[in-house]
C-alpha cells in the first residue's frame, strides 16, 4: 500500500505501461509501483520484462510481464486481453513505446522508414487506445498518458520524422480527451526535453550536444527518467482529476528560451 497523501495515491489501480523494461517507461512504471499501483511491463523482449518484473516483485510489488511488439495489432489485443485476465481492468494506460531508426534530413529517408516510425509511433497508440477506452468509459473512469516529445514543437534538421509523429501523438491527444472526456476519462501527453536513456543516447553522448542543451536550458541540465515518471504519477492520481487534453511539457526550461 502507498503511504502518504492520498490525493497522490494509486492503490489498487491497474497500469499498463509500453515500452516499459527500460528508460522512461520503466522509470514510470517503477514510480506508479510505488504509489500503489499493480503494473503491467511490456516491450518487445520477454527477457527484458521478466528482470523488471523480478526487481519489482523483490521490492513488494505486485506486477507481470506482457511482451508485445506495439505495430502487431494482434499483439495488442493480447496485451490487453492477458492484463485483463491478471488484473481484471486497465485504469492507467501511459503509450510509451516509440522508434527512431533514423537520424538525419529528411531527404534521405524511405518510404519504409516513414512508415515503420508512423505505425511504431502513432498508429499503435491510437489502435491501443481503441482497444481500451470502451471499457474505462464502462467504468466512468479511466486515465491515459502518451508520452510525446519537445521534438513536436520545434523543426528538425535530423529528426523530422520522429517530431512529426510526436506532433501527431498531440493531437491524437486533444481528440481523445474531447471525446472521451464525457466519461469521466483524461488523458494527457507528456512532451520530455533531452533525457539521459538509452532511446535518446546519439544525442546525450554528443558532448557538444550535450554542452548547447544545457547553456539553452533555464536549470543548466539534461533530464534523468524520474523527472518525467513523477509527472505520470501525478497525472494518473486524483490530484490531477481536473486536467485533460493538455501538452505538458517537462525539459527543465530548454523550450522556453533564454536571456538576450
Amino acid at each position: 500500500m502507498a503511504v502518504g497523501n492520498p490525493i497522490f495515491d494509486l492503490t489498487g489501480k491497474v497500469a499498463l505501461i509500453t515500452g516499459s523494461s527500460r528508460g522512461i517507461g520503466r522509470a514510470i512504471a517503477e514510480q506508479m509501483a510505488v504509489a500503489g499501483a499493480r503494473v503491467v511491463i511490456s516491450s518487445r523482449k520477454k527477457e527484458a520484462c521478466d528482470g523488471v518484473v523480478e526487481d519489482l516483485t523483490r521490492k513488494g510489488h505486485e506486477a507481470i510481464a506482457v511482451p508485445c511488439n506495439v505495430a502487431n495489432l494482434d499483439e495488442l489485443q493480447n496485451l490487453v486481453a492477458q492484463t485483463k485476465k491478471s488484473f481484471g481492468q486497465i485504469d492507467i494506460l501511459v503509450a510509451n513505446a516509440a522508434t527512431n531508426p533514423t537520424y538525419g534530413p529528411s531527404l534521405d529517408m524511405t518510404d519504409e522508414v516513414w512508415d515503420k516510425i508512423m505505425s511504431t509511433n502513432v498508429k499503435s497508440v491510437f489502435r491501443l487506445c481503441n482497444i481500451v477506452l470502451p471499457d474505462m468509459a464502462t467504468r466512468k473512469d479511466g486515465v491515459i498518458i502518451v508520452i510525446s516529445s519537445v521534438a513536436a514543437t520545434m523543426g528538425s534538421e535530423t529528426l523530422g520524422a520522429y517530431a512529426v509523429s510526436k506532433a501527431a501523438e498531440a493531437q491524437l491527444t486533444r481528440n481523445l480527451a474531447v471525446e472521451w472526456g464525457r466519461h469521466n476519462i483524461r488523458v494527457n501527453a507528456i512532451a520530455p526535453g533531452l533525457i539521459k536513456t538509452d532511446f535518446a543516447k546519439a544525442l546525450w553522448e554528443n558532448p557538444q550536444l550535450v554542452k548547447r542543451v544545457e547553456a539553452m536550458t533555464a536549470l543548466k541540465r539534461t533530464g534523468e527518467t524520474d523527472d518525467i515518471a513523477g509527472l505520470a504519477v501525478a497525472l494518473s492520481t486524483p490530484a490531477c482529476k481536473f486536467i485533460t487534453g493538455q501538452f505538458i511539457v517537462a525539459d527543465g526550461g530548454m523550450t522556453i528560451g533564454g536571456s538576450f
